[in-house]
């Protein structure tokens, strides 16, 4: 059973409200005392000329007004739209959606298991896979072509999604072409420019680079992007002990001081354009000082800037849901399921990567989108929490039952049997003798099973054959099959 997307939770709390009002001060004073080095010629005139003053080298301080106006001009909503309307994405307070997310590079293979590298293929087959899973709310373009060339990779990875899934598209991006080439694709399946951005249908990711920086490339992007007046996500990916302080709460404020910054740079490019406060940020592994996606640090961190950015009333792209395991096994299960339901709890908004990645985000497996699409059902159902009603507090029913009796065949049970209950479909309930008939199947066996059944059976709609034609003729550059286009 499919939990509702978009569902508000009641949100955990990591700070108290004076934590809270710490942390912005801390946020203010590094943006203005510290500043942030902007490589992006185009970001720092913008920053300039709005009010922010030159520290040399790059740097630039944002004065606390600055930052208070901008933050005051970016909208509290964000929506976000799919091919189908059902699967728009309301962006505000603490309504909940997860996805995918992540720039893999390897795929454990559906036949073999083996780890190999990516292809344009995987992309058409996972956005295949994503349209059919209830509790995967989005396509986060989550894998990297290694079969293309760097200049064929942008127009290529949004065609491969759009065209096999109704599902809202999300991506980075790797050249300013690749850019333009995008948004161009997109605005013709939406039906022009103005159209895509009345309904984006896409969205787009540039990242800043920590500690405290924003990229020439990326920062030309955010520009790009924010002058035609599209949604962008703007993550911020501190490492706590390499790039942030150790301390979760000193990570806290670089990453905040980071996406911020991003966020007044794209409201000096174009007031009101809809930006997506973003953490993608962890601690390190002391032993090795490299990066932990599995880590529950991480996920106190993304539910503490979860509630940031609810104190700001912006929306939150953050991460959960990622696992170090290299293979979907017991490690990836709970790894996964604790960061997802701290993050989900918490009320962030757009929660990527949490469908598919392993190994520190470098690998995917079909059969773990499955898998991951049942553990954040559960998340969902928990966000969802308890409703407390005349009803379902069951006084009458309680009543007529009494003492000694049962509700086994009650018309309240049959009634609430399936709003109640999350009904898994990857989960063994059987009993002993019944899953030794079937084989003894493991969790991985069946996850595969259903993902092999999906990919076999379910057929998004594609685009319509002139669409279709029209696209190939515009961007000869498109490299997957027509059969993957139109399934």
């Amino acid at each position: 059973m499919a939990e509702q997307p978009g569902l508000a939770a009641k949100p955990y709390r990591l700070y108290s409200e004076h934590e809270v009002e710490r942390i912005d001060q801390a946020v203010m004073w590094t943006l203005e005392n510290v500043g942030i080095q902007v490589n992006s010629r185009q970001a720092r005139e913008l920053l300039l000329a709005g009010g922010a003053q030159d520290k040399g080298g790059n740097i630039v301080s944002l004065p606390e007004s600055l930052v208070r106006r901008s933050v005051e001009r970016a909208p509290s909503k964000v929506t976000l739209c799919g091919r189908d309307e059902r699967h728009n994405l309301e962006l505000e307070g603490s309504r909940v959606y997860f996805g995918t997310g992540g720039t893999v590079l390897h795929t454990l293979d559906l036949e073999t298991g083996e780890r190999r590298p990516t292809t344009l293929l995987d992309i058409a087959r996972v956005g295949r896979l994503v349209d059919a899973l209830d509790n995967v709310h989005f396509y986060l373009v989550p894998l990297y072509p290694n079969d293309l060339p760097k200049e064929k990779v942008d127009v290529n990875r949004f065609y491969a999604g759009l065209a096999n899934t109704e599902k809202h598209i999300m991506g980075g991006i790797y050249t300013a072409e690749g850019l333009r080439e995008a948004i161009s694709l997109a605005e013709e399946v939406a039906g022009g420019a103005d159209a895509l951005r009345e309904r984006p249908i896409v969205s787009f990711i540039t990242c800043t680079v920590a500690p405290l920086r924003i990229d020439a490339t990326y920062g030309d992007f955010l520009v790009e992007i924010a002058k035609r007046g599209l949604p962008v996500a703007i993550p911020s990916e501190v490492v706590a002990g390499i790039t942030g302080p150790m301390t979760i709460a000193g990570s806290t404020v670089v990453q905040l001081a980071e996406t911020i910054a991003g966020l007044v740079v794209a409201q000096l490019a174009n007031p009101g354009t809809p930006v997506i406060l973003g953490t993608v940020s962890t601690v390190m592994d002391p032993r090795r000082a490299g990066y932990l996606s599995g880590a529950v640090e991480m996920g106190l961190m993304q539910a503490g800037v979860a509630q940031m950015a609810q104190y700001y009333r912006l929306p939150l792209y953050a991460t959960a849901g990622m696992s170090d395991a290299k293979l979907p096994d017991t490690q990836a299960g709970y790894e996964k399921a604790m960061t997802a339901l701290l993050v989900g709890l918490a009320g962030a908004n757009y929660i990527h990567d949490a469908a598919g990645p392993l190994e520190f985000c470098t690998t995917a497996a079909y059969e773990q989108y499955v898998i991951d699409d049942e553990i954040l059902g559960m998340v969902m159902r928990c966000v969802r929490g308890v409703e407390v009603s005349d009803d379902t507090l069951g006084v009458d029913v309680i009543s007529q039952v009494g003492p000694g009796g049962h509700f086994l065949t009650n018309a309240h049970t049959l009634k609430h049997m399936r709003s109640e209950l999350f009904a898994p479909r990857v989960s063994d309930r059987d009993l002993r003798e019944h899953w030794e008939e079937k084989g003894s199947p493991d969790t991985r066996h069946r996850a595969r099973e259903i993902a092999r059944s999906i990919l076999s059976e379910h057929r998004p709609p594609g685009f319509p054959e002139a669409v279709d034609r029209r696209l190939r003729e515009r961007f000869s550059t498109i490299a997957l099959p027509e059969e993957e286009a139109r399934p």
